[in-house]
């Protein structure tokens, strides 16, 4: 069968290449699971939505991208990144194209769920990427991979101006079509990973079974990292879908101001994910982790803090202040917590192939998984909390008990392995006395 396939490029210089093409496919495909953080807005109005339903119908193709994150990470050790991100592509672009022809709520829920499909390249590309480079350059590698999360701020920034000129559905045409383009061009200009053509060439042991694949699962490290995901990708997700809502309903700003703050955040929280695989390398990833929990733990205080009227009274009367974050000061923090979630997003990652190096695609997809859930979830939970507290700043109330979790998961297990890693020296240090 693969006989028959279109031959792949000259090995000289595929690492680089895989790196490189993964990382636009992947800025693609971003692009287009994030598209209803702006069609989402027109559709909204169109269909008179309540804030759930909003956030059901955003959160929608993460929930898919995150579940098929598992199997195809699975797929991607199996067959090879090059077949299942070019497959994985084009299932996603055909989708976005049916999208354009959805009228009613029901049927744009399910072609959410087929465009959704696109948020699974993650789990593809980590699998795929981590294959070309040695340990001491995938956290690297990786940090590179994710700035592709900048794909959020292409359709918050691009998005907007097509929507006004031609109408929402011309923004899913014109997602599927570069969605195509980008599957064509990934497949004639990469090639298979070393594991593949080793094992074509019977120099490597077969792939396992598929149960195999996931008996790492059974460590409870496993989900801890997925927990860290799930914060610090779940919520830059959910962050990027919801704040243009959230710019509009609290600041008053047009669609079009609020898609291009919303990229402002998206961007630096996408780029500087590469500076966050540097530094896990160098100075290693629980470190960073601990800044990104702290910082984030700060920010997402700050901005938790609702808008009020005190009245203090005073020697000669009341005394009334007013508090609100003003446009300016919440840009800044919200900045300010995308840079380091950003650092954290690659922090995680670096953990994979360092304690699971035979099963990066079963774990990486796993961990990939629950942090797409929680760009899944979180959104509904932000417009629950809306519509049931009638406070906007409740989402970021939400998100500083998830981050304090981390923290304190993250601090409780690190002591826990630090007391042990000790005992067990001292254990040794006896017995060789």
């Amino acid at each position: 069968m693969t006989a028959n396939l279109p031959a792949a490029p000259s090995q000289d210089g595929a690492p680089r290449q895989a790196l490189m093409m993964s990382t636009i496919a992947f800025t693609v495909c971003f692009a287009v699971w994030t598209i209803f953080s702006i069609i989402g807005v027109r559709i909204k109005q169109e269909l008179g939505l309540n804030e759930t339903e909003f956030g059901l119908l955003v959160g929608t193709p993460i929930l898919t991208g995150s579940i098929v994150r598992m199997v195809l990470g699975v797929w991607t050790d199996r067959f090879g990144g090059r077949l299942v991100y070019t497959a994985t592509m084009l299932a996603a672009a055909v989708a976005t194209f049916l999208l354009a022809f959805a009228h009613t709520y029901g049927q744009m829920l399910v072609a959410a769920l087929g465009v959704g499909l696109a948020g699974g390249s993650f789990a593809v590309g980590v699998a795929y990427v981590s294959r070309f480079f040695p340990a001491g350059k995938q956290g690297t590698a990786l940090g590179i991979f994710g700035v592709g999360n900048v794909g959020a701020a292409v359709t918050k920034f691009l998005a907007p101006f097509v929507l006004l000129s031609w109408g929402w559905q011309s923004v899913a045409l014109i997602w599927a079509a570069a969605l195509v383009v980008m599957a064509v061009v990934f497949w004639f200009t990469t090639s298979d990973d070393p594991v593949i053509r080793e094992r074509r060439a019977g120099k490597a042991a077969p792939a396992r079974s598929f149960w195999q694949e996931f008996a790492p699962l059974k460590n409870l490290q496993v989900w801890r990292f997925a927990f860290y995901y799930f914060f610090a990708f779940g919520a830059f997700v959910a962050l990027s879908l919801w704040l243009p809502r959230y710019l509009i309903g609290v600041y008053g700003f047009g669609l079009a101001t609020a898609g291009m703050i919303g990229a402002a955040y998206s961007i630096p929280a996408s780029i500087f994910r590469a500076y966050g695989g540097v530094l896990s390398d160098r100075i290693g990833a629980r470190t960073v982790l601990y800044w990104t929990f702290a910082v984030s733990s700060v920010a997402t205080l700050i901005l938790s803090l609702p808008s009020a009227d005190y009245v203090v009274h005073g020697i000669s009367g009341p005394i009334p202040f007013h508090f609100a974050i003003g446009p300016v000061a919440f840009i800044a923090v919200a900045s300010i917590l995308g840079f380091f979630m950003s650092l954290g997003k690659a922090a995680v990652y670096k953990h994979i192939p360092a304690y699971y190096p035979g099963s990066v695609g079963a774990v990486g997809g796993v961990v990939g998984m629950i942090g797409g859930l929680g760009g899944f979830v979180l959104p509904i939970a932000f417009g629950a909390l809306n519509d049931l507290t009638g406070v906007w700043s409740s989402c970021f109330m939400l998100l500083f008990v998830i981050v304090a979790t981390c923290f304190a998961w993250m601090h409780v297990s690190i002591r826990r392995m630090e007391r042990a890693a000790s005992a067990e020296t001292s254990a040794l240090s006896y017995a060789a006395e």
